[in-house]
């Protein structure tokens, strides 16, 4: 389960119109989040709370065999108040869903520009629907500070984010740990986001690494010759169909290919990857997919992944790794269901909790006219009048569609099974989870976990 402070931090990127997923680390997300889903251990208890627009904290105790815990603070000097912190009032979606869509770079390209004191102009943020608040503070600088203490083994991490410019920005992030070398790590990220490509250079103490990666995007809402967004939804509505530059049912997507190369000038090591992605864009009408591949030359490593969002309760993702110098092979598959019923019904496929059951209806006799018994058919149905809807039925159908919970499931060539089931009781949101192993029945459950959050 995604943390409060992870929901906060991802609130001060979509606040400051930075978008993470266009990085050359973010290239398998999707896949990633699918299939190597965390399933918890123990009982863990969180409580959270974002006491005021700039400033939350979070309390955590866990019992693992010993009883340990963690104290975090976070700062922003972006005010976040269009985020909703209640634990009773956090979309589900938005915390736990998995499949991650990429945005549109074409806000970024074909937004108007903002005049400067010089008469130069400057790109706005990425994503289109960051205010001009947010577009200031983006644009003179906003910083984050996070802070996190671990007991009773007192290691301390922290994070400080530093935005420069609308396309610049830093990230330096340390560990203090007696038993690490050197007392701790400290690493150091640059990154220099344009839409259309993203640069990311880093720099860490452990084994003085160096490394510079990147990401190039072309093709979908990037190519000149794309149609808008908004053109592809109304040539959509207007012809009954997703039309694209004139074919018919297109697949509307965008092409990324990137690498990186780094070198640990202390043990005099260095290493390499190759990547490409493939993603469907928003304004896409068909079935939202995701397909990378990426390789490793120096190791003979090569990673392919393909996930899809079948349905919008339901994603699937598959992974398939080989390496060309050992032959060995690896593959896993993950699942994402969604439901809006309580787990008892989901598993008994019961109707929803908030959906009473009604009695059968007896079978009306209908009396057919003298047209429709010449012509051999039924006549036609009446239509029903409907009743006008009021506040609480709008209210009852909002609540009726809101998911309850999800099942997420993994299975790997080991026979290696993970269960996840992630949902929220009244206020609580939880988190249950075991992890199976098939090919020793006699003691199946190698872990099994349950994890509290509560905000406020």
């Amino acid at each position: 389960m995604r943390e409060f402070m992870h929901h906060i931090t991802n609130a001060f990127y979509g606040a400051t119109g930075w978008n993470d997923d266009n990085t050359y680390k973010e290239l398998n997300a999707t896949a990633r989040e699918l299939i190597d889903f965390p399933v918890p251990r123990g009982l863990r208890l969180t409580l959270s709370s974002l006491a005021t627009p700039h400033f939350a904290t979070s309390y955590q105790l866990g019992s693992v065999g010993i009883v340990d815990g963690s104290i975090s603070y976070l700062h922003s000097t972006v005010p976040l108040t269009d985020i909703a912190a209640q634990s009773d009032r956090i979309p589900l979606p938005a915390l736990l869903r998995s499949y991650r869509r990429l945005h549109d770079l074409g806000s970024r390209e074909s937004s108007q520009r903002q005049p400067g004191k010089d008469g130069t102009t400057t790109e706005p943020p990425s994503h289109g629907s960051v205010s001009a608040a947010c577009w200031s503070l983006g644009k003179n600088g906003s910083s984050l500070l996070y802070g996190r203490l671990y007991l009773p083994q007192s290691l301390l991490e922290g994070l400080v984010v530093r935005r420069f410019t609308p396309a610049l920005q830093v990230q330096l992030s340390a560990v203090s740990e007696r038993s690490l070398r050197n007392g701790g790590t400290l690493l150091g990220l640059v990154q220099y986001d344009k839409g259309k490509y993203g640069v990311e250079g880093l720099a860490s103490t452990d084994g003085g690494l160096l490394g510079i990666r990147g990401l190039y995007n072309f093709g979908g809402d990037c190519s000149s010759a794309a149609m808008p967004p908004a053109s592809i939804t109304n040539s959509a509505q207007n012809n009954g169909n997703v039309q694209l530059g004139g074919e018919r049912e297109r697949i509307y997507g965008r092409f990324s290919a990137g690498g990186e190369v780094y070198y640990g000038t202390l043990n005099k090591s260095g290493g390499m990857s190759l990547g490409a992605r493939f993603a469907t864009l928003p304004a896409h009408r068909g079935t939202p997919l995701t397909a990378t591949l990426t390789i490793n030359p120096l190791m003979g490593n090569i990673n392919a992944t393909y996930a899809v969002l079948a349905k919008d309760y339901c994603s699937l993702a598959t992974r398939m790794e080989f390496n060309v110098y050992s032959y060995e092979s690896e593959w896993a598959v993950g699942m994402e269901l969604w439901s809006n019923r309580r787990p008892a019904g989901f598993l008994l496929g019961a109707l929803p909790s908030n959906q009473p059951e009604r009695d059968p209806e007896p079978p009306r006799r209908n009396e057919r006219s003298f047209q429709a018994k010449m012509e051999w058919r039924l006549d036609d149905p009446k239509p029903e009048p409907k009743a006008p809807k009021t506040e609480a039925t709008l209210a009852a159908t909002e609540n009726m569609e809101e998911y309850r919970g999800v099942l997420k499931a993994r299975l790997d060539q080991n026979l290696r099974v993970g269960l996840l089931w992630e949902g929220r009781v009244k206020s609580l949101i939880f988190s249950l989870g075991t992890g199976v192993d098939l090919r020793k029945l006699g003691e199946p459950f190698r872990s099994l976990g349950l994890e509290v959050q509560y905000s406020s």
